[in-house]
């Protein structure tokens, strides 16, 4: 009798797709790639999806969907807004543990950008975390971290700018980590924001 064959969650199949999607660009990923990475059959993949481009929809619209979860996760076990803040450019920068990596994350974002049925579900996302980083600075200016007079819709939009930014100026110096190189240039943002209050309790966490 042979086994029967493995079965994986949607959520285990879109984890295994992401791994394939950092290491391949979109021309050279194949519904055979991702079944291996998930440990499972190309057939069991058309079976469950219909097709390569069906199950990238697919991922594309569960991680659209997905940064509520995201952000709650930045935020969880810490109350600090501005230091959850700071979490979302490490998390971005995560795309950029490698120029290979990050290379093909870029070949993945030009899809998105073209094709009107991805670029539906990348523009879902980027509004959600603009809104995800709006209420993070709201929430920082109600905690004291930030000025009163902080303006949230248009610091979050300078967030998003800034993140996107300094990976890509990150992805042609190539000095450092992104990690670095992201958390550098939030500082610079934040700076004429932050209250003394926010800045000595940052210099004593340093200190120790």
């Amino acid at each position: 009798m042979s086994p029967r064959p493995k079965k994986a969650t949607d959520d285990e199949i879109f984890t295994a797709a992401t791994r394939v999607m950092s290491r391949l660009g979109p021309h050279e990923v194949t519904l055979a790639d991702i079944a291996a990475e998930a440990g499972l059959t190309a057939s069991a993949l058309v079976q469950r999806f219909g097709s390569k481009r069906a199950l990238l929809l697919a991922l594309s619209e569960r991680y659209a969907h997905a940064t509520s979860e995201l952000f709650a996760g930045l935020r969880a076990g810490d109350t600090s807004p501005l230091r959850a803040i700071y979490a979302y450019g490490r998390c971005m920068a995560q795309m950029g543990e490698s120029a290979d990596a990050l290379a093909h994350h870029l070949s993945w974002l030009q899809q998105d950008l073209t094709d009107p049925d991805f670029r539906r579900f990348t523009l879902i996302q980027a509004k959600a975390g603009r809104r995800e980083l709006q209420r993070l600075v709201e929430d920082a200016v109600r905690s004291g971290e930030l000025r009163s007079e902080t303006r949230p819709a248009a610091l979050a939009r300078a967030l998003e700018v800034t993140v996107g930014g300094s990976l890509m100026s990150w992805a042609v110096h190539q000095e450092g980590t992104a990690t670095a190189w992201i958390t550098h240039d939030l500082e610079m943002l934040l700076q004429p924001f932050v209250t003394p209050k926010s800045r000595r309790r940052t210099v004593d966490r340093k200190r120790n």
